[in-house]
């Protein structure tokens, strides 16, 4: 085990030497986390307002994820799907009747899950909607975000995540984000499949959709034999004020995509969840994953979950989040530099009133960061907010104030 104690220039310069350079982080190196906080190489402290792009939901280092992984991985760690183990059935018992499905498969990545989503969508076109083989179309949405692998990328309308990949995969129609009509015109077409969608568009810049929206799309796909897809990988798991943010209009899919906060940010674990009617399409041999499900996975999911419900951190992300918008509406109302905060829970993006090429809002992260609180850009002039759940009433008012008086340096 290496015991190298590197400063952040090092670290930095490792990382661009030897790695791909396939993200741009922010100039920070992370050595130690607990709770909402984070701390550097150095030992400075920060507040995490990311979470990991919301796995972290529970907060870092959550003692009672931390002994159910050290546990499970002193005991049993894979034994792959060839055998039974003795943890699987028990998450699967957990998760399904939490969200009330009959079936789980599960995977270890967001993006794995989506595409095991999109293939079962498929699947149940051909042998139980009576969808002519290699005709069945998946309706997705503008600036959706669902991943990164080939198929995935198909669908996107992210020139920088498409270009130079092709060729594309086929079977894939996208329509406006939002807009019902747009829905009800493409569901005329008897071979679309399902309807595969964020319930809040994450990536995106933190898109709310109208109320009803969600509810009203349901009832489309299900007057049109369509499956309802929810892709709440981001909003799922009390980031948004409810375990699932398609509880907000009492949305229930058909099926369901889950990850990152699954596990707590602990180790890679994803789900998607289906009724009999739907996952029973699935054979041996037809769809799989060596570590999907291991003893491991399922112990952390386990705990991951219990922490959540435990800590009521659903509810808290709820009334932290309308603190946390209450208190930027306050500035916003007589800034120049933002223009908007939206968003659900303590899911939130603020909009910097300059163009998505400028560097403003990539300069107000690294004024946040030296303040000691860390966020991200998206889409250029859009900062997403989302710390873990277990925020307190005085540490979301100190989040705050670092917010307002590093955007009040920058007005104009």
């Amino acid at each position: 085990m290496t015991t190298t104690k590197l400063t952040s220039t090092e670290a930095i310069g490792l990382e661009d030497r030897y790695g791909a350079h396939n993200y741009h982080p922010l100039p920070v190196v992370l050595a130690k986390g607990e709770g909402v906080y984070v701390w550097d190489v150095e030992g400075k402290k920060y507040y995490d307002f990311l979470s990991s792009y919301s796995a972290v939901n529970q907060g870092h280092c959550h003692p009672a994820i931390v002994k159910a992984l050290t546990d499970q991985a002193k005991t049993l760690a894979l034994t792959s799907r060839a055998f039974y183990n003795d943890k699987l059935g028990l998450f699967e018992e957990k998760i399904t009747k939490l969200f009330g499905f009959d079936k789980i498969l599960p995977m270890n990545t967001g993006a794995e899950a989506v595409e095991t989503a999109i293939k079962l969508a498929r699947k149940w076109a051909y042998e139980v909607k009576g969808t002519p083989e290699n005709e069945a179309v998946i309706v997705v949405c503008d600036n959706n975000f669902h991943g990164r692998t080939t198929t995935i990328i198909s669908f996107s309308n992210d020139v920088n995540a498409r270009r130079s990949y092709g060729p594309y995969t086929e079977g894939f129609v996208r329509i406006p984000y939002n807009d019902l009509d747009a829905l009800k015109e493409v569901l005329t077409n008897k071979n679309v499949a399902g309807f595969l969608v964020e319930p809040i568009q994450g990536e995106a810049g933190v898109f709310v959709p109208d109320e009803g929206y969600l509810a009203k799309a349901k009832a489309l796909c299900e007057a049109n034999n369509t499956l309802f897809i929810a892709d709440e990988v981001q909003t799922g798991i009390a980031r948004t004020g409810k375990m699932l943010a398609v509880n907000h209009e009492n949305v229930q899919p058909d099926i369901l995509i889950l990850g990152k906060a699954l596990s707590g940010g602990m180790y890679p674990v994803s789900a998607v969840l289906a009724n009999d009617s739907i996952m029973h399409v699935i054979k041996p041999g037809q769809h799989g994953s060596t570590f999907g499900g291991n003893p491991i996975a399922a112990a952390v999911a386990m705990a991951a979950l219990d922490v959540v419900l435990d800590e009521k951190l659903a509810d808290n992300a709820e009334a932290m989040g309308q603190i946390l918008r209450d208190e930027l509406n306050k500035y916003i109302a007589t800034s120049n530099i933002c223009t908007l905060v939206r968003g659900k829970g303590l899911l939130n993006a603020i909009l910097i009133n300059d163009t998505e090429d400028s560097d403003t809002a990539w300069n107000i992260c690294l004024r946040l960061r030296d303040k000691g609180l860390l966020a991200k850009p998206t889409h250029g002039n859009i900062i997403r907010f989302a710390p873990p759940l277990v925020m307190t009433k005085e540490q979301i008012l100190d989040c705050a104030r670092i917010i307002t008086e590093t955007l009040a340096e920058f007005e104009r």
